[in-house]
């Protein structure tokens, strides 16, 4: 199979996509497989490292911007159009898999013109703009979430669950002795968990010679947090801009505190891991929200809105959970529960599926 995923941006559309090339080139080593993003995405950072091959176009996204930001983004629109034909010529795709994302668009749409089967995969619980328009011409439209169907009116929906980054699957069950506390913010990290957590320790001081805590800051603001744990004593934390190894880290993680993004949660779930969710409160459709909304009803997390965040009760829920192991156990088993066991191998059939229909 020759298989072109498109989209990325962000680790949340990016790592499902490549959870399905890794499933693909296990499962089928002569397989050909081809990445389209943009420069400014991480896929343009991660995926050389990874060893995948990466095409990049022009494309930029419409959210929040002015009207003569929207009109440049129309000629990106058409420049990444015409780059995105090139691509899909040259490279001949069996089926193309949009993850989401707005280098998706010009890609998903040179697919429909030049006659090329698509697929759409939506992490989130309510999809964005681009995956609700494009979802019309899709032969799939591959869920994480059952009631994501609502949003797709005129496409043929599966559920399929979120696929995972290898190893993920297979992580160790939790270990609470001694105690960790996980905390990232997405790919990209997020300015107000760094500065409620580094403000909060202060709170967890009590726990400081026993408590491993993990945290992934993002470039920005890394040397400022670093700083900050370094200037309050604690030696046993390891703070890094990115996580390479996030596997690692949820294996050794007794408590994550985090965003809510689909793919975070697909991998607390699979990983069966306690979780307090700070929903991104510019998310579109408020996406994280809900994703966060559906975890919390099943009892896997607990849920705080940036909008009502106090550092100081969220540092006593912290302590307090830490100290609890019954809970977090519990929640960890909820967490489990969720989990989507298989979802790369489903979403990879799907393609096949695909490849083979005659409309």
């Amino acid at each position: 199979m020759r298989l072109l995923l498109a989209g990325g941006g962000t680790g949340g559309h990016l790592f499902p996509a490549v959870a399905l090339a890794e499933q693909l080139r296990t499962e089928d080593p002569e397989s050909a497989v081809l990445f389209v993003g943009t420069e400014a995405g991480l896929e343009y950072r991660m995926l050389p490292e990874l060893g995948w091959p990466l095409e990049t176009i022009e494309m930029s996204g419409f959210a929040g911007l002015g009207f003569k930001q929207r009109v440049l983004s129309l000629f990106k629109l058409t420049k990444g159009f015409i780059q995105s034909r090139k691509i899909l010529e040259t490279f001949q795709p069996d089926v193309v898999v949009g993850v989401g994302g707005y280098a998706s668009v010009p890609v998903l749409l040179a697919a429909k013109l030049l006659g090329i089967p698509y697929l759409i995969h939506e992490q989130n619980a309510w999809p964005g703009l681009a995956n609700r328009l494009l979802g019309r011409w899709a032969r799939r439209v591959c869920l994480s979430f059952p009631d994501a169907d609502r949003a797709f009116h005129c496409g043929a929906t599966v559920i399929t669950g979120n696929p995972v980054r290898v190893g993920m699957e297979d992580c160790p069950e939790m270990s609470l002795t001694p105690p960790c506390l996980l905390i990232f913010g997405g790919s990209l990290g997020a300015h107000t968990i760094n500065k409620v957590m580094t403000s909060l320790l202060p709170q967890l001081g009590c726990m400081q010679d026993e408590l491993k805590i993990i945290h992934q800051t993002g470039e920005k603001d890394w040397p400022e947090v670093a700083e900050a744990y370094k200037k309050q004593g604690w030696t046993n934390s390891v703070v890094m801009p990115f996580i390479k190894e996030m596997r690692d880290a949820y294996a050794d993680a007794s408590l994550v505190i985090c965003r809510a993004g689909a793919t975070t949660l697909a991998e607390l779930a699979a990983c069966g891991r306690p979780s307090i969710l700070i929903p991104y409160p510019h998310a579109a459709g408020a996406h994280q929200s809900a994703n966060a909304r559906a975890m919390e009803a099943k009892g896997a997390a607990m849920v705080f809105e940036e909008r009502n965040l106090v550092p100081e009760h969220l540092g006593k829920v912290v302590k307090d959970l830490l100290s609890d192991r019954v809970t977090l156990q519990t929640m960890a088993a909820a967490a489990k529960a969720t989990a989507r066991q298989g979802a790369a191998a489903r979403l990879l059939q799907e393609c096949r599926l695909v490849r083979t229909e005659k409309i």
